[in-house]
């Protein structure tokens, strides 16, 4: 098959997106398709995959002055990068991207309109999953435990005393902040109680950074686990312990700083309950191909579903990869799988 890869992209997750594409990169040429690799922020330029493959993931996310400089120019870029003849002859579009202008619906919508097909969710299910606030309204009403949330717009927010008013009613502290459509935990702060005051704000600072809407979500102390969802199958969970600190963007995405445990340690009765919410939250936003779904078990061994990520990653530290492999299915087989799954929707 003759497929585009299209990786980088605008988002904070560029670099994310970017590892993961090397990985299936490979794996599709080692399946003989013929693949050329584009990242859309350069428009119709012809860019040699040397020069696209050339930011390497580093532990920390881009700076926001790095981000700064693509949204000069991505948006324009990415709509003559769709529209030019470098799609023209292709069979599949592999979406290699990670976060927004790649996960959220919007490059999904533009391959549409050029009648292209592409791997992964459609244009709902992505700007559904992508959004937090509205996805944790759509599990909640689906019957699927999610943390209590608050969320607040950049234009509307309100005096932090007022808000620290409606944290203490609704979420309560410790509580954490992030932006409403970021993933890979980018700008994201888990504020505790004695230093609310101080805190708060900064955290609200860094956010609206990324975003012009944030979610201020209850912190449940408690087990990360994760179940990826393929076609119409919960695969192994995943239990994900860092060594240290929380699983933020250095634990994800640095070798050794994290344990994964596959499938989890965890009661039947728990690996069950997991499984069935994963495929209930995958089904309730629409999601279609493959998705990865998130929760915390608490203390109290309730389980919470945090969110539903269209466009899981495919680096070396992953986690549908590691959780295809306890399911008896290597990396080459998962992406053919994806592709196979894609061309049927």
């Amino acid at each position: 098959m003759k497929i585009i890869l299209i990786t980088g992209g605008p988002s904070a997750e560029r670099e994310v997106s970017i590892a993961s594409s090397k990985s299936i990169l490979k794996a599709l040429r080692s399946s003989g398709h013929t693949v050329k690799v584009i990242d859309p922020i350069y428009g119709s330029r012809d860019i040699p995959e040397e020069e696209i493959f050339g930011d390497t993931l580093s532990k920390n996310s881009p700076s926001i002055q790095k981000l700064e400089e693509i949204h000069k120019t991505s948006n324009r870029n990415i709509l003559s990068c769709i529209d030019s003849d470098i799609f023209d002859n292709a069979d599949l579009v592999f979406l290699g991207v990670h976060g927004k202008f790649g996960e959220d619906g919007r490059i999904q919508m533009l391959l549409e309109l050029r009648d292209l097909l592409y791997t992964g969710s459609g244009v709902f299910a992505s700007a559904l999953a992508m959004d937090k606030d509205i996805s944790k309204t759509v599990l909640s009403s689906n019957g699927i435990k999610t943390p209590e949330w608050i969320s607040v717009n950049r234009a509307s927010c309100t005096a932090p005393e007022d808000l620290n008013e409606q944290i203490n009613n609704i979420t309560g502290y410790p509580c954490v902040v992030k932006p409403n459509d970021e993933g890979s935990t980018v700008g994201l702060t888990i504020v505790q109680p004695d230093i609310e005051d101080k805190i708060l704000p900064e955290a609200l600072d860094l956010a609206f950074k990324y975003s012009d809407k944030v979610l201020i979500e209850k912190y449940i102390k408690g087990r990360e686990l994760t179940v990826p969802v393929i076609g119409d199958e919960a695969f192994p969970v995943i239990e994900i312990r860092p060594k240290d600190g929380f699983y933020d963007y250095e634990h994800k995405y640095t070798k050794g700083m994290t344990e994964y445990f596959c499938p989890a340690d965890i009661p039947l009765e728990t690996e069950m309950k997991a499984k069935e919410d994963a495929l209930k939250a995958h089904r309730a936003l629409g999601c279609s191909v493959y998705s990865r779904v998130d929760f915390i078990l608490d203390e109290n061994n309730i389980l919470y579903c945090l969110e539903v990520n269209t466009l899981p990653g495919m680096t070396d530290t992953s986690l549908v990869p590691k959780s295809a492999v306890a399911n008896g299915m290597n990396f080459n087989q998962l992406i053919d799988r994806i592709i196979e799954l894609s061309l049927q929707k």
